[in-house]
């Protein structure tokens, strides 16, 4: 997370619906650890503001007109990289998702996610994770897996080089779980896993725990669990 004076979360709004900006907002607003600092109505304002405010999250809509979320995300990661894009999105886009993965998009949520879930989604990417939806199925990833990724024996070479240790870290990881949650899972501190997934991170040649949540599901590690 960005560090800031207040050490609250600075949030960027991207969308080009008033309503469900608002909406957003509403629901953001009840998080004593958040601020909505600015909105953005299409992606080339959405990168102006985000390198102005200096945000930590950027909620953004995936379809907007003029430079749509995906072109915007793309250049975030070179002009704001420490403002962690977090992409919104419905059933049915799954080829747009494809592509913010590419970009590296720290993550994902649909339009209707419920308030607790869309306020924890923005701690937990401000904090460095990934944010993987339950309700954005395992087949997209899949999908990805199978037309965007690694080759199998490319995916099974580069996990070869993790630890015994790596490797249970990583297929957690993969199954979408904070590094709390892996910590409690495997009795080790946070600290630890932070330290275990940068590792993971530079052994894999992953930009970010998505990329190395869907190489994970390349060779098989997940099917197993």
């Amino acid at each position: 997370m960005t560090e800031h004076s207040t050490g609250r979360i600075r949030v960027l709004l991207a969308d080009d619906e008033a309503l469900l900006r608002a909406g957003l907002r509403l629901v953001l607003g009840h998080a004593d650890d958040i601020d909505v600092v600015a909105e953005a109505t299409d992606g080339a304002e959405a990168v102006d503001l985000a390198v102005r405010h200096r945000v930590d999250v950027v909620l953004m809509d995936i379809r907007m007109p003029g430079m749509d979320g995906l072109t915007s995300a793309e250049q975030l990661a070179g002009q704001a990289p420490s403002g962690r894009v977090v992409m919104l999105t419905t059933f049915g886009e799954d080829e747009y998702i494809t592509r913010a993965l590419s970009a590296g998009a720290a993550g994902f949520v649909l339009k209707d996610t419920g308030p607790q879930e869309l306020i924890q989604a923005v701690r937990v990417a401000a904090g460095g994770e990934a944010i993987l939806s339950p309700r954005i199925t395992r087949s997209l990833i899949e999908d990805y897996v199978v037309t965007h990724a690694r080759r199998s024996a490319e995916a099974r070479r580069l996990v070869d080089l993790l630890t015994a240790r790596e490797r249970e870290v990583l297929v957690l990881v993969g199954l979408g779980l904070s590094n709390a949650e892996v910590g409690r899972r495997l009795y080790l501190g946070e600290g630890t896993i932070k330290t275990h997934v940068r590792n993971i991170l530079a052994k894999l040649s992953c930009a970010n725990r998505v990329q190395a949540a869907i190489l994970a599901h390349e060779p098989g590690l997940l099917l197993a669990e």
